[in-house]
């Protein structure tokens, strides 16, 4: 990282400030939202992990732009007391990196026209795997971003490797100058990375004995690569190459390979080290694993336990509804999911109607827009879910998947908020991750209900 002072300031860039934490090291400097923070400790800063890092002092020196003004500003820190700063974007230099890989299944590129702009950005930066947990393919990685990581100690790290022969992970990923991802791995284990990898699986391309090959090869660098998810590939209607998802004979054969391996490496390992994501359970029938499965690792955003969380959830609101009087007669729901978790949901929902005396519907929606080999919840269309509601008929309340949401303009993928559903349909919508959501909702103690009516302009 450059010395602030090599930095020519009429381009640099720096992270803008939105917020200050009451009593913080930032609010005794004097900060003020609305300031670009430029340097710490005479430091350049590109990301909120160059501040975390150039921070980590008794003694910190800020550098600010407040309009066309530069500051300077400097205090002492307790050990780990944080600067109390909040930024409008996570990486200062650039909104994201981008994706040097052209992958026959990479969603983006089977993306339906004429939605918003930023769902057409392929990202791969090594920066959001550490925060936020997104995987990455190591593909575009340059001397001062390894650097970086065996500097700043950036672990543990999301790694997507697909297939780890080199020739093949090349074609996999539309590559030629892709690097070879096992001495990749091997120097991070070296520099202490903890590793979680995935394996997007393909029938015909990465599955048999590629598959086989992969988890062989991982296995050597057990404890640094701690997990190693397999993921089913998903293609929309859009998808322009000759791939194809598994069947569900193909996905159960699959199962019983990786659980076999499984057994093998809780023996070997003392861990299960290779974990199925959920859907692979969902389609061939078979019931989804207890919590213990999943070795403590939370990988939920992989699609791996988030079932198990749902039923182990579902255990404890029943004990909840026992404690508590019955609604009776509150209001008549309908739960929207995709078609992959709906027999899980209804048979879930026939108990809460037991228990709770009101009546509930489950709506799985078909996603019309990417094509029905698009299952999952959290990809659904505002306007499928819409126009399949008024097909089918609605109770009193509606209930949507939050994850269909998940922007932070709290949007669909087609851009319908939860407010246009609930104006539309003239009733009120909640979103709901679990049962206990639902039940939140019913008694009206949810803080996620959208009514149907104009809405007060923000102050």
């Amino acid at each position: 990282m450059a010395l602030f002072q090599e930095i020519d300031l009429s381009t640099f860039s720096g992270g803008h400030v939105t917020d200050i934490e009451p009593g913080s090291v930032a609010a005794r400097m004097g900060l003020l939202p609305g300031d670009e923070l430029l340097a710490v400790n005479d430091q350049a800063v590109a990301d909120i992990i160059d501040v975390q890092f150039y921070a980590a002092e008794e003694r910190v020196a800020l550098t600010v732009r407040r309009g066309e003004e530069i500051l300077h500003f400097k205090a002492e820190r307790a050990y780990n007391q944080s600067l109390g700063l909040a930024f409008s974007h996570p990486t200062f230099d650039t909104d994201i990196r981008r994706c040097n890989n052209l992958c026959e299944f990479c969603f983006v590129l089977q993306m339906a026209p004429r939605f918003r702009r930023t769902l057409y950005i392929k990202d791969d930066d090594y920066r959001y795997s550490f925060l936020f947990g997104h995987y990455v393919t190591l593909t575009n990685l340059t001397e001062h971003d390894w650097w970086r990581i065996k500097t700043m100690g950036l672990s543990p790290l999301y790694v997507s490797v697909h297939v780890t022969d080199l020739e093949k992970r090349r074609h996999y990923l539309r590559n030629a100058h892709a690097p070879d991802i096992m001495p990749q791995l091997r120097q991070l284990a070296e520099w202490g990375i903890e590793l979680h990898t995935q394996l997007v699986i393909t029938p015909g391309v990465n599955d048999g004995r590629w598959l086989q090959q992969s988890i062989r090869d991982l296995e050597t660098l057990w404890p640094a690569v701690q997990s190693i998810s397999v993921v089913p590939v998903g293609l929309t209607k859009q998808h322009k190459y000759k791939m194809r998802p598994h069947t569900p004979a193909e996905a159960a054969a699959t199962l019983v390979f990786v659980e076999n391996l499984q057994a093998e490496y809780i023996d070997k390992l003392g861990a299960r080290f290779v974990y199925p994501t959920d859907e692979w359970y969902l389609v061939t029938g078979r019931e989804v694993p207890p919590l213990a499965a999943y070795d403590g690792y939370e990988l939920h955003e992989n699609g791996l336990g988030m079932v198990r969380h749902f039923l182990d959830e579902w255990e404890s609101v029943k004990a909840e509804i026992r404690r508590e009087s019955p609604v009776a007669h509150g209001p008549s729901l309908t739960l929207v999911t995709g078609t992959l978790f709906a027999e899980t949901l209804r048979s879930t929902a026939v108990e809460f109607a037991q228990m709770t005396g009101v009546s509930v519907t489950v709506l799985p929606v078909v996603n019309e827009r990417l094509g029905d080999t698009i299952t999952v919840a959290g990809l659904l269309m505002g306007g499928d879910v819409l126009a399949q509601l008024v097909a089918s008929g609605f109770g009193e309340m509606v209930v949507l998947p939050r994850v269909m949401f998940d922007h932070p303009d709290r949007i669909a993928l087609d851009d319908l908020s939860p407010q246009d559903v609930a104006n539309h349909l003239q009733r009120p919508v909640a979103l709901a991750d679990t049962i206990g959501d639902v039940w939140d909702a019913l008694r009206g103690a949810s803080q996620v209900t959208f009514w149907p009516g104009p809405q007060p302009a923000a102050a």
